[in-house]
């Protein structure tokens, strides 16, 4: 009996002490892991496009895969001849190959008014070209592409099946975009940390992490909301690109 009262309060002991120590330590761990602060930090640019891609193309249909190609050829000839007249030069635009496609029609065969089947027909080819613009670094240019675009009804006029694309806009320097959006945002998260810190009566300490967001280019003005996988719009001059930053400092 004796025995057994000795050992039953050493071992309650003992299993206060280590509450004590495990109590302890999450205490510690939990004091450094809010021993530090984490802020997000926003980099953005507006910029003008500086690169420019155009395309249309013409069509021409007929019988004979041959014919179909004369047609395209000699529809070439006055393609090139009005974009020269407006002022471009042989080495400022560029035709693609010609492409067939067999196309057909759908004929009902209908027995005492009704209709039993119907049926696919091959009815011909459809050869098509591309014609491409593009420019890099040339405002002139650019600025000719963008003014011919609303001029191509004339060849439709003319009997020629034209159909243009949408103007693409796209920038020739990413990379060092990119690189002042890192700067700006992570200039803009120290600032940001500084000025909590020194609300709170604070200092900042050493830099423990940093991490980069998505690069965005959208629309300059687009209320496009962020993408997970980031935006890249081709279709906007004038452009507005973003990247954040998160920086996790500790705190003295």
């Amino acid at each position: 009996m004796k025995y057994e009262s000795f050992i039953k309060p050493a071992i309650i002991s003992v299993a206060i002490i280590i509450t004590a120590l495990i109590l302890g330590g999450a205490f510690k761990n939990r004091n450094i892991t809010q021993d530090s602060i984490s802020v997000v930090g926003l980099g953005t640019k507006d910029f003008e496009s500086d690169e420019i891609l155009w395309t249309g193309n013409y069509s021409a249909r007929a019988k004979e895969a041959k014919d179909a190609y004369n047609m395209i050829n000699a529809d070439k000839d006055k393609v090139k001849s009005f974009f020269q007249s407006k002022g471009f030069k042989d080495a400022e635009f560029s035709f693609g190959g010609v492409t067939f496609e067999k196309i057909f029609r759908t004929i009902t065969i209908e027995q005492k008014g009704e209709q039993i089947k119907q049926e696919q027909v091959f009815d011909g080819y459809i050869a098509t070209q591309t014609v491409a613009f593009n420019s890099r670094k040339n405002p002139l240019l650019m600025k000719k592409i963008e003014s011919v675009v609303d001029q191509t009804s004339e060849l439709i006029n003319s009997g020629i099946e034209f159909e243009g694309s949408r103007i693409q806009y796209t920038y020739s320097d990413l990379p060092s975009l990119k690189q002042n959006l890192i700067e700006k945002g992570t200039q803009d998260a120290r600032e940001r940390a500084e000025k909590i810190v020194l609300t709170a009566n604070g200092k900042l300490g050493k830099l423990k992490d940093a991490s980069m967001g998505v690069f965005q280019i959208t629309g300059k003005g687009s209320i496009e909301e962020d993408s997970y996988g980031g935006n890249f719009d081709t279709y906007s001059k004038f452009k507005t690109a973003r990247i954040t930053v998160r920086l996790t400092y500790n705190l003295q």
